[in-house]
């Protein structure tokens, strides 16, 4: 028996030390964008000796960056874009996913199966087909352009539908018994236990919305409309040898992900586990 045991906190000494080392793996590139955001250039590719911090750190690149370009602006249009488009893939994809999992009508699994197949098809495929569509609906240059493309997601249906199965069919019958539509049982029972689908379909969003860089490059053409993504890019091209303040943007960038990570964190490994993804 001590045997089993010892040999299990062995092994388990192992992986950890394993997944210890792949994370600090994973964070060695952050760790050298937040060291070149505080560095000047000669600095930035200086490899011997590496210093981590600088003597002179130039903390003041962080503040730099929002006067060489309109970096504000890009920061509310993005975080305007990324946060309608969230809340309107929630609300379109576990709507849905109620119907698929918990309604009869005909030809569903047809209907659902047609849906889910889009997944498979890359964007590239019927990307100029959009922008036609787009520029016809007069939206060329317009944030609504992306947000009408990205409301809806074939992937948030087919997670939030896999969550609502596991849900037992005898609530919704009860509630039906005892009078509530089809809406209220939407909204009264069905969402507040989707609680962790919902924070990971979040997270999902959030992360693929923010990060978007083909979208806004295709249908935002003036300045005033760009978001993070596409300001970086002109800054880059504007000043291209001064990384320090390229990376201090970067960091920026990467504040709001990390934050809505933390938030919804509690659920998210629940939210993975119960609908059934897999990485």
């Amino acid at each position: 028996m001590k045997s089993l045991k010892k040999r299990a906190l062995v092994r388990n000494i192992i992986i950890y030390t394993i997944l210890i080392l792949i994370a600090l793996c994973m964070l060695i590139p952050f760790l050298w964008m937040f060291s070149a955001a505080i560095k000047n250039d000669r600095e930035v590719f200086q490899i011997q000796p590496f210093v981590f911090i600088p003597e002179n750190a130039k903390w003041s690149n962080y503040m730099t960056i929002w006067t060489k370009i309109p970096f504000a602006k890009f920061v509310e249009n993005t975080v305007f874009l990324t946060i309608v488009v969230t809340l309107l893939q929630l609300l379109t994809s576990s709507f849905a996913a109620y119907s698929f999992a918990k309604l009869e009508f005909k030809h569903r699994q047809g209907l659902f199966f047609a849906y889910i197949a889009t997944i498979a098809m890359p964007w590239q495929v019927y990307m100029v087909p959009q922008f036609i569509m787009m520029r016809k609906f007069g939206l060329n240059d317009k944030l609504l352009a992306i947000i009408c493309l990205q409301a809806f997601s074939a992937f948030g249906v087919f997670m939030m539908k896999q969550f609502y199965e596991a849900i037992p069919d005898e609530l919704c019958e009860a509630a039906r018994v005892d009078g509530m539509s089809e809406y209220k049982i939407y909204a009264s029972i069905m969402l507040p236990l989707s609680k962790p689908a919902l924070s990971t379909l979040t997270i999902f969003t959030f992360v693929n919305t923010w990060n978007d860089y083909l979208g806004p490059l295709i249908y935002l053409k003036s300045e005033e409309k760009k978001t993070i993504q596409l300001g970086l890019k002109m800054f880059i091209s504007q000043y291209s040898s001064d990384y320090g303040l390229i990376m201090a943007g970067s960091m920026i960038s990467l504040i709001p992900v990390i934050v809505v990570f933390l938030i919804f964190q509690q659920y998210f490994v629940e939210g993975v586990a119960s609908t059934g993804l897999k990485g």
